[in-house]
């Protein structure tokens, strides 16, 4: 069937396959993260990246991310922290680290290690509202060495320190 131009109408309707695929993917992680995730499983150790002009960048990164200039010097940070912003999850939610359903309610939350000035997003041992705070001092929980496969999952959760605790 021909229209008015004297062309045949093509269908917009898109076509659609079925299918399901799995796909296996692995990526560079890159000299930056290689070094963050092995001091991680290896040492217990948070490192960060400093510019000139003395930000602080946890995870570490080649270029600051506040000042738009090369990171050079690697610097310790915490393994103590502070609870910069928190919520308390109340809605079920599939784990993408695990790929497993995580039980509610559940605390997560920005972690920002003593020393830097950037923060992490982590999960916080505590889901009492009334507890967390920000500035709530945190530290981590680690995963058993043998365990470990070097990335932020090698940190199980923060929980309160011990002596906020007190």
């Amino acid at each position: 069937m021909t229209n008015a131009t004297g062309t045949t109408p093509v269908s917009i309707d898109p076509l659609r396959l079925d299918e399901h695929l799995t796909i296996g993917y692995r990526f560079a992680e890159g000299t930056h993260a290689a070094r963050f995730f092995k001091a991680l499983r290896d040492e217990e150790r948070f490192l960060a990246t400093c510019c000139r002009h003395g930000h602080v960048l946890v995870p570490p990164r080649p270029v600051c991310g506040l000042c738009n200039t090369p990171s050079g010097d690697w610097v310790d940070v915490g393994p103590a922290a502070v609870l910069s912003g928190f919520t308390v999850v109340y809605t079920p939610f599939t784990d993408p680290m695990t790929g497993e359903e995580r039980p509610v309610p559940y605390g997560f939350g920005l972690i920002r290690f003593d020393g830097a000035d950037t923060s992490i997003y982590h999960l916080v041992d505590e889901v009492d509202p009334a507890r967390l705070h920000v500035g709530l001092r945190v530290e981590p929980v680690w995963r058993e060495a043998p365990e470990r496969t070097g990335s932020l999952a090698d940190i199980l959760c923060f929980r309160p320190a011990r002596e906020a605790a007190r």
